[in-house]
C-alpha cells in the first residue's frame, strides 16, 4: 500500500510484528511466575589460573620461611643493653652523647614548679652498604616532641626545602658550563639550631647519674624530634653560611650564590644535605654553625 508521504509497508513486517510480541510477552510471564530460576543459576567464575604476586617473592625462602627485614634493631634502651651487640650498641650511644656535650646540647637543672619536661627516647639504627653488610650502628637520642604544647615550648615550626626543579635547574647549569658539583652533610646539624623557647626533658635513660638523678634538662640547642628543631636549625644555618659571603636567592630560600670575581659558586639546603656547585672549589668550613 501506498498513502502519501508514508512508507510501504509490506505484509511480511505486520507478520513478524505479530509474531514477537507474544514471544516477548510469554518470556515476561515466565520470569514473573519463576522469579527464582534466574537466581539458583551457578555463577560463571574464570578458569584462569591464579597466581600470588611476586614482588615479595625476595623475602620468602625456599622452605617458605619468611626473611626479617628490621635487622633486628632493638626499639628500646632496654632491649640494646641485652642484646647480643650491646657493646656496638652502647658505644653507639656515648658517640651521640659526646656530641650532646660538644655542642652544649643542655644543662642540668632543678625541675621549675608547674613545668611538665617531655620525654626523650633512644632511636637504634643499622646502617649497611649495597650488599646488606652492617657498617655502623647509630644510636640517636630523640626528643618525645608530641608532648610539646603550641605556645609554650615551641610556636613557629615551618622550615623550607630546596625545591627539586631548583637542583635539576642548577645541575643543568652545571653540565652546561662544566661546573664542580660536591656533596655534603652536616652531622647532627639539629644540635646546631638555638633554641628560643624553654625546653625541659628528662635525661637520657642510661645516663643519669646518681648526683644529679633529680634533675632535667633544660635544651639550649634543638635535638631532633622538637616540633621546631628543623625550623631552629635553617634560621641557624642562614645566618652562619651569609657570613662567608652567600647571597640568599629571593624566590628560593634554600638556594645561595656568591660572585667573587670569576669564581662562581651556588649552594643548595635539603634539610642538613648540602650541594655545592662551582667552577673553583674552596672547601667552606662549618665548624663556625657550632
Amino acid at each position: 500500500m501506498n498513502s502519501g508521504k508514508g512508507r510501504n509497508i509490506e505484509l511480511k513486517e505486520i507478520q513478524q510484528q505479530q509474531v514477537i510480541e507474544p514471544e516477548l510477552e510469554g518470556i515476561s510471564q515466565a520470569v514473573e511466575e519463576n522469579p527464582t530460576d534466574l537466581e539458583t543459576q551457578p555463577l560463571r567464575r574464570s578458569l584462569r589460573e591464579r597466581h600470588e604476586p611476586e614482588r615479595y617473592e625476595f623475602l620468602v625462602t625456599t622452605h617458605g620461611d619468611v626473611i626479617l627485614v628490621d635487622q633486628d634493631e632493638p626499639k628500646t634502651y632496654q632491649e640494646a643493653v641485652a642484646s647480643s651487640d650491646s657493646e656496638k650498641w652502647l658505644e653507639a650511644m656515648r658517640s651521640e652523647m659526646d656530641s650532646m656535650s660538644e655542642n652544649q646540647v643542655w644543662t642540668l637543672v632543678e625541675p621549675p614548679e608547674g613545668i611538665k619536661p617531655i620525654g626523650g627516647k633512644w632511636v637504634f639504627k643499622k646502617k649497611t652498604d649495597m650488599d646488606g653488610n652492617v657498617q655502623t650502628y647509630k644510636g640517636r637520642l630523640v626528643a618525645k616532641g608530641f608532648r610539646q604544647i603550641h605556645g609554650v615550648d615551641y610556636d613557629e615550626t615551618f622550615s623550607p626545602v630546596a625545591m627539586f626543579k631548583s637542583i635539576r635547574i642548577l645541575l643543568a647549569v652545571a653540565a652546561f658550563h662544566d661546573y664542580e658539583i660536591w656533596q655534603m652533610d652536616v652531622k647532627t646539624a639539629f644540635l646546631n639550631g638555638i633554641l628560643e623557647e624553654d625546653v625541659y626533658m628528662t635525661q637520657p635513660e642510661g645516663f643519669v647519674t646518681p648526683e644529679n638523678a633529680g634533675k632535667v634538662c633544660k635544651l639550649q640547642r634543638s635535638i631532633y624530634g622538637l616540633k621546631q628543631a628543623s625550623r631552629s636549625w635553617n634560621l641557624r644555618f642562614n645566618e652562619a653560611i651569609q657570613e662567608f659571603g652567600f647571597i640568599r636567592n629571593e624566590d628560593e630560600p634554600c638556594v645561595y650564590k656568591k660572585f667573587s670575581g670569576s669564581i662562581v659558586s651556588f649552594l643548595i639546603l635539603y634539610v642538613d644535605d648540602i650541594l655545592i656547585i662551582g667552577n673553583d672549589y674552596q672547601p667552606y668550613s662549618l665548624s663556625r654553625l657550632g
